[in-house]
């Protein structure tokens, strides 16, 4: 029998539109949060504080990412027991501090401290707005649910580093630029609180017309499912984890890449827009292309493209291919992102998805610590095209593993419930 509560919900985008966007809405404001930082703070490193080490630079990424990380793991544990709203209020409680730290630093420390904030506002808030969209819209439309939600994050992501890059070329890499960090908490906070509803009874009543019955396994059980157990999720684990490896090494390296060969703040700010602006509005498309023809294929071109868009970065020296590289990267990175979501979420009893999700996006998360530190050492000792290349290779290999690993389930909706398939 359902509750009350559970018979007045539905499932479906179009019985959920007002809180479908309103989330869509929040979720720009958690990827602005991070948009205020790809274009100013590696350089802040680098101008104001006089850090010459490369990978001492982007410590503030390592921080970022494996605090993200372990935020991701817990989050879905959370989301089940307190509730996905709560989660979600108690992420923008720790992202309101991060740009007045940012802003009143005194040290480098305080920029790496302000970034595992960061990972915590971005591990449960992020998590949480695509938890609730899987939620809201049921087992047919999840590639355009996560696309929808990524295309609004990075958007943000991308208008936000244009935009921090154009005032840090008028008004110096602080305050000024920080200041949209200081206006997207508030914001977000405020709509998290006063208007979000928690979206548990569409879960229950997901679970009510599934036709497995409802899991019992543990977390460690799902967490090992997850990892290495089931060959889809395996392949979408390693391929998250190369994705965000290669995102963390752009992030932190290619400012200095491009501050060394010449180019100035402002168009610096153009290429770091153009890469997770590509990113945010193809995910539209990709996302329910990936409900369409199925998520395998998208995947492993994705990783391939994001190759050719690294190397090209790496073997060239003018603006318009690095143009070009942008939006190769954008592309790739679009094709993948919202199709490895899904994958996670077909390969998923809906009685235990929001932990799995939370391993896979632990796995994901790391490779922004794992990207940023290798490419900072590799940098350090060998030169930033060669942290560019072998970071590019890397990408190569994970999208042959999915083109060898991944299987298209054979029907629409979930896997059988014991994961294994």
């Amino acid at each position: 029998m359902l509750s009350a509560a559970a018979s007045a919900v539905a499932l479906g985008l179009k019985a959920n539109w007002k809180q479908f966007s309103l989330l869509v809405l929040i979720n720009a404001f958690v990827g602005g949060m991070v948009g205020i930082e790809r274009t100013v703070v590696p350089l802040i490193g680098a101008e104001e504080f006089g850090v010459a080490s490369t990978t001492l630079v982007v410590s503030f990424i390592v921080s970022f990412g494996v605090v993200k990380a372990c935020a991701n793991l817990v989050s879905g544990q959370l989301a089940d027991r307190w509730g996905r709203k709560d989660v979600l209020i108690l992420g923008w409680l720790f992202g309101l501090p991060v740009p007045f730290i940012i802003i009143w630093a005194p040290s480098w420390g305080w920029i790496v401290a302000a970034n595992a904030l960061l990972g915590i506002n971005q591990g449960f808030a992020w998590s949480m707005t695509v938890i609730m969209k899987v939620d809201l819209v049921g087992p047919k439309s999840r590639g355009l649910a996560v696309g929808l939600n990524e295309f609004a994050g990075y958007l943000a992501v991308g208008v936000t580093a244009f935009l921090t890059g154009y005032l840090a070329s008028r008004y110096g890499l602080r305050p000024v630029p920080i200041y949209l960090g200081v206006g997207y908490a508030i914001v977000g906070a405020a709509l998290s609180i006063l208007l979000v509803r928690d979206t548990r009874e569409h879960v229950r009543l997901e679970l009510a017309n599934h036709p497995k019955a409802a899991s019992t396994l543990s977390f460690r059980e799902i967490f090992v499912l997850t990892s290495f157990g089931d060959r889809n999720l395996f392949a979408a684990s390693q391929a998250g984890l190369v994705n965000n490896l290669n995102d963390g090494m752009s992030w932190g390296l290619f400012p200095l890449f491009f501050v060394a060969n010449g180019l100035g703040i402002e168009r610096i700010g153009i290429l770091k827009a153009v890469y997770p602006a590509v990113w945010g509005v193809f995910q539209v498309a990709t996302g329910p292309l990936s409900d369409r023809w199925g998520r395998k294929g998208l995947i492993a071109a994705g990783m391939w493209v994001q190759a050719a868009g690294l190397l090209t970065t790496a073997m060239t020296r003018d603006f318009g291919w690095w143009l070009l590289a942008s939006v190769l990267l954008g592309l790739g990175t679009a094709m993948v992102y919202p199709s490895l979501i899904a994958a996670v979420s077909d390969a998923s009893h809906p009685s235990w998805r929001a932990r799995s999700l939370s391993v896979y996006r632990f796995w994901r998360d790391l490779g922004y610590a794992i990207g940023a530190l290798s490419a900072g050492l590799i940098a350090d000792f060998f030169g930033f095209v060669a942290a560019i290349a072998v970071i590019a290779a890397l990408t190569f290999l994970s999208g042959a593993i999915v083109a060898v690993a991944m299987r298209e389930p054979r029907s629409a909706g979930p896997v059988k419930a014991s994961g294994h398939g």
